[in-house]
């Protein structure tokens, strides 16, 4: 085969996968007429396997996807130019996958598919180079926003350093969880007490008031047990505080500074380990951030994502919450897990609160996975995590 004709589908796996797999030296893209006019379209797709190593010619032959007597004439035309070819039926529109029907039935064209829910490609009609054939194609995470039309940019964490500091984790998650309740002061209190101007440098020393302004002019007095709870961890040293007056303390680096001043870093930091500690996932980032170029519609949501992973073909997102769960929270999870992903993905809401019964409800009209405070408390995270990369 020498040719691969693919099927143009709004799901980005469905049209890079074939190729990915069988390696031909030209995809036809059998598209809507708008998409075999819009370059913007395909320089992104030969970005993308230009971004994965793969050489390979792509042509984009416009129909009205509606009308399979019009398809199955393009289909005609372009296996009489490229006769060698084979015909990937994984994605498009019902009409188009009729004409390549009809197209099969007379024609001695191979025809294949791939069943995602078990990562396998079938022999449809003379295709035994793909008759139950696994799909060993493994995607990072930067894989998944290419394959969308987007790229990754840096976000809060560099993930190049988290490694410095996976000691650092389980610890700070357990001075979290025993000041729980009190974290958003805690961590109001260190902002405010470190805070320096927009263009001065960041120091590591702090020294500051007892009592600090928080939301609305309320009084937030130093957290005297969290601050010492952070020096027997290693995230402070030199703590001096004396009573009603005055605090200081030195952070340990930028870093951790930075993290003390973040209600949320916590927990993804906590969710990013316990990711890793599986060993199920081929990549895994924190504060992945996505850069959609050109696109500016007004309704994207959110590019920001706080836990991705990736296992073999499919991508999982997790949003980490330490407060209430949002209905907006989990649309907004779900538009993300099906821009990239569609069926294929996985999407889960790690939260430091009791899941309640309305959010539930929600989540699982979703399909997004929720792990909360019992699950946490429990010690249940890595266990959740790995039972849904096994359904």
């Amino acid at each position: 085969m020498q040719t691969l004709i693919e099927l143009y589908d709004e799901r980005p796996l469905e049209n890079v996968l074939g190729v990915e797999m069988f390696r031909p030296e030209r995809a036809v893209f059998i598209c809507p007429e708008n998409v075999a006019g819009d370059k913007r379209i395909q320089r992104q797709l030969r970005d993308y396997f230009s971004h994965r190593g793969i050489a390979v010619e792509l042509s984009f032959s416009g129909a009205n996807i509606y009308d399979a007597q019009s398809i199955l004439n393009l289909l005609r035309r372009t296996v009489e130019r490229w006769p060698d070819c084979a015909v990937d039926i994984t994605g498009g529109t019902d009409a188009v996958l009729f004409a390549a029907g009809l197209l099969s039935a007379e024609r001695e064209v191979p025809v294949f598919t791939y069943s995602r829910k078990r990562n396998r490609f079938y022999n449809i009609r003379g295709a035994s180079f793909a008759a139950d054939l696994p799909c060993d194609v493994r995607f990072s995470v930067e894989d998944c926003f290419r394959m969308a039309g987007g790229s990754m940019r840096p976000g809060r964490v560099d993930n190049g350093i988290l490694n410095r500091y996976m000691d650092d984790y389980e610890p700070f998650f357990r001075v979290y969880m025993k000041h729980r309740r009190d974290w958003i002061r805690i961590v109001t209190f260190v902002q405010r007490v470190s805070q320096t101007a927009p263009e001065a440098p960041i120091p590591l020393e702090v020294e500051g008031p007892y009592v600090v302004k928080g939301e609305r002019a309320a009084r937030i007095p130093a957290p005297e047990e969290a601050l010492r709870d952070l020096v027997e961890i290693g995230f402070l040293r030199d703590l001096q505080i004396v009573p009603e007056q005055s605090v200081s303390f030195v952070f340990r680096d930028r870093q951790i500074r930075a993290w003390l001043r973040d209600v949320g870093s916590v927990l993804e930091l906590y969710v990013y380990k316990a990711c890793l500690d599986t060993g199920k996932f081929d990549d895994v980032r924190t504060s992945a951030v996505v850069d959609w170029e050109e696109d500016r519609r007004d309704n994207a949501v959110s590019n920001e994502l706080d836990v991705m992973c990736t296992r073999g073909v499919t991508p999982v997102f997790i949003s980490c919450k330490t407060c209430d769960v949002k209905t907006e929270a989990l649309n907004e999870l779900a538009v993300l897990r099906d821009r990239f992903g569609g069926q294929i993905a996985k999407a889960a809401i790690v939260t430091a609160e009791r899941g309640r019964t309305v959010m539930r409800n929600r989540a699982s009209e979703l399909n997004i996975r929720v792990i909360d405070l019992n699950d946490l408390l429990a010690g249940r995270l890595r266990e959740r995590l790995e039972s849904m990369m096994r359904t």
